[in-house]
């Protein structure tokens, strides 16, 4: 298949998700503001550190059905397109699971650009993210959690973190950190490939992405890794080039790595992320049986 990476009508048409759904931001207020009350009427640990830079915080939301053994371990990772947003837009995802025995942390991570004198690039938020995971090994037992039962999940952006996170070497990353530390992900119209990324004007203008980033950070072009497995799901109302995103890394790593791919019908850019937390919905389902395999 040949992708016109050269013109920017088509990349805006593919990738800018604003316009596509013109409603956006009444989704994004409804989020910040259900957090808002997820963080003030639920048990939470707030804006715990995992790294000393800046942003480098994540939130703990623990179990809230008791339970004799520790309860397995959610990571979720917000999208924005590297450059906004932020965790505390995201608390909502917790409580669906939460009641049903599992501990969810939610991580932030610097932005991109970053100031000129730090500048922040994906793969160095892909770093972040490997530190936020190894905070998590080390200090969730201290939740209630499982460090030996971590799954992670991302929208968008934070889908490719997700997918990026499953061919990390982690004893190279820490040499306490075990092989395999996290046991699987969910990519939820997740980013395999940065190159159409790389090529899009209005998100090049505060990635800076080179051709060495898209080597680095794409999932699809790094090897698949030797365990964890993938789940990588776009909607049915995105564009073609994310349904495209979320096949390619069933291509690439092949299906005993990612055995389930779906483009769920009727689910926009934004409205995939409000059914992860629907108990009963496909998605909400897929998450449940990563965190139990």
């Amino acid at each position: 298949m040949s992708i016109p990476l050269h013109d920017p009508a088509w990349l805006e048409r593919m990738y800018n998700n604003r316009a596509l759904v013109p409603d956006y931001m009444d989704y994004l207020q409804r989020w910040a503001l259900d957090s808002a009350q997820v963080r003030a009427n639920c048990p939470c640990a707030l804006d715990l550190a995992y790294g000393p830079e800046a942003g480098e915080t994540l939130d703990v939301f623990p179990a809230t059905r008791p339970g004799a053994a520790p309860a397995p371990v959610l990571v979720f990772i917000h999208g924005g397109y590297w450059r906004s947003l932020d965790k505390s837009d995201h608390s909502f995802v917790a409580p669906p699971f939460t009641v049903a025995g599992y501990c969810v942390v939610v991580v932030n991570y610097a932005l991109c650009p970053g100031p000129p004198e730090h500048p922040v690039t994906v793969p160095h938020i892909g770093r972040q993210m490997e530190a936020a995971l190894a905070w998590v090994w080390r200090y969730i037992g201290q939740h209630g959690g499982d460090p030996r039962r971590i799954t992670v999940a991302g929208h968008s952006a934070g889908g490719q973190l997700a997918a990026w996170l499953l061919t990390s070497v982690w004893p190279l990353v820490a040499s306490d950190l075990p092989d395999g530390l996290v046991r699987s992900a969910l990519s939820i119209s997740g980013l395999h490939d940065l190159e159409p990324v790389m090529h899009a004007p209005f998100l090049q203008q505060s990635l800076h992405l080179t051709e060495q980033h898209v080597q680095d950070a794409s999932p699809a072009r790094l090897q698949a890794p030797a365990q964890g497995l993938l789940y990588s799901v776009a909607g049915g109302d995105e564009s073609e080039e994310f349904a495209r995103q979320a096949r390619l890394i069933q291509d690439a790593w092949g299906t005993h790595v990612v055995p389930r791919c779906q483009i769920l019908p009727g689910l926009n850019h934004f409205s995939i992320l409000d059914a992860l937390t629907k108990p009963g919905h496909d998605l909400h389902h897929m998450a449940l049986n990563l965190l139990r395999a």
